[in-house]
């Protein structure tokens, strides 16, 4: 009992209390480790959670930005005529049909043209009618000045005459074989007929000028008739509808019976070699489209360069039209009756920071964004500047290096982190 005692009484050693105090210490940290670990595990399991598959994520880079404005374009053949009926007439026969090649030349359709022929036969006719009426007035009109010159030259041989004989009376009054009654009547005889004389020759005058005014309106006449017969015979060649220039039909009206009225379109031969893109633009951004400046067209993934060719100046339902010329108008990307996205460039700045465009930008401005963290999303706030097609000005709110979600995240706004799930 009393050794059982004396162990009992004797003092632990100062080692192995430390070794005990120790080991408590390690089995607290042991439990803490563990808690904090399922505390994460737990809190990494509520943390909202993303598939980086469906993510678009952007390294943010320095480098040029073309920067332009949105609009939208067809792309459309960029040389085409459209063939417009001349005349009203029925439709007989269709010779071609909607894409077919076709030749300069080349019958497309005919018209019922019998009325059309016997008015101009009519016409050509009332056109020889016109001639001999003509011909027959510069006959009648030379006959009747003729007759004026004769009856002058009567006159000037009776006006002869009668100065001989005043000359005649003259002498004999001054031998006292005649009389002074006798020579004022020959001088009144001579006078009378010098007036005549005159007015014959003032009367072939205005004759003369007379007919030849009347000639004058009768040339006028007769050429307003020659170019109305000029263009009837035009719409008349034009209404044997044929080609006009090589390419491809790409619309004909094949009603058969149909009436063709006049000024409708009746055909379409387009060059489908060559394109251009007929674009709209809100007019908001009206003075920044102009004649001369650059353009991108976006067909798919591919980019074309293009320059604007026109600009129409009046605004339709809040836009304007313009065309664009491609720098390769044959490229064999470009077809008829293709969407293109379309970007007007308005100014180029140089060493910027950018990110690649998404769906979420809307425009210049303070933005929320998920910027990558290892396998976390963390938004900040970030301000963006103009774009491009392909990128979007940083102005400031994040570095070169850094990666940041360029894809609509709009149902996540608000939360303070999202996991990323999956493999990039």
């Amino acid at each position: 009992m009393k050794n059982d005692n004396e162990t009992m009484d004797r003092q632990i050693p100062v080692s192995e209390q430390r070794k005990k105090k120790i080991r408590k210490i390690a089995i607290a940290a042991s439990v803490a480790v563990v808690v904090l670990g399922i505390g994460a595990w737990l809190g990494s399991m509520m943390m909202p959670s993303i598939d980086r598959k469906k993510l678009m994520i952007s390294e943010v880079d320095r480098g040029t930005i073309d920067v332009s404005v949105s609009a939208t374009g067809n792309v459309v053949p960029a040389f085409e005529e459209i063939i417009i009926s001349p005349i009203s007439a029925k439709i007989l026969e269709v010779y071609a049909h909607s894409g077919d090649s076709v030749e300069e030349g080349t019958p497309l359709l005919r018209l019922d043209l019998q009325s059309a022929e016997a008015d101009y036969a009519k016409a050509l006719d009332e056109q020889e009618i016109r001639r001999q009426q003509r011909a027959q007035q510069l006959a009648s009109n030379e006959t009747q000045l003729a007759d004026r010159r004769m009856q002058i030259e009567v006159k000037e041989m009776e006006l002869s005459q009668l100065e001989a004989k005043l000359r005649n009376e003259l002498y004999l009054d001054s031998l006292g074989s005649g009389t002074r009654d006798r020579v004022r009547q020959a001088e009144t005889t001579l006078r009378t007929a010098q007036m005549q004389l005159n007015q014959l020759r003032q009367q072939y005058q205005n004759e003369v000028k007379a007919k030849q005014a009347d000639q004058r309106i009768q040339q006028l006449n007769d050429g307003i008739y020659e170019r109305n017969l000029d263009a009837q015979r035009r719409t008349l060649n034009d209404a044997r509808i044929c080609s006009p220039r090589r390419g491809t039909l790409t619309y004909i009206n094949t009603e058969v019976g149909s009436i063709a009225g006049g000024s409708q379109k009746i055909a379409v031969v387009s060059d489908l070699s060559h394109f251009k893109a007929e674009c709209e633009i809100s007019d908001n951004h009206s003075e920044r489209v102009r004649v001369g400046g650059a353009v991108i067209l976006r067909i798919g993934k591919e980019r074309l360069r293009g320059t604007i060719n026109t600009v129409m100046p009046l605004s339709k339902s809040g836009a304007i039209t313009f065309t664009v010329v491609p720098d390769d108008m044959s490229h064999p990307r470009l077809r008829s009756g293709l969407r293109a996205e379309v970007f007007v460039i308005t100014s180029i700045k140089d060493d910027v920071l950018r990110i690649k465009n998404g769906s979420f930008y809307s425009g210049p401005g303070d933005y929320t964004l998920f910027v990558m963290n290892g396998d976390t999303l963390l938004p900040r706030e970030v301000k963006l500047g103009e774009c491009n097609y392909d990128y979007i000005e940083v102005i400031s709110g994040l570095e070169v290096g850094e990666q940041v979600v360029v894809s609509d995240m709009t149902k996540y706004k608000g939360k303070e982190k999202l996991k990323v799930s999956g493999e990039e």
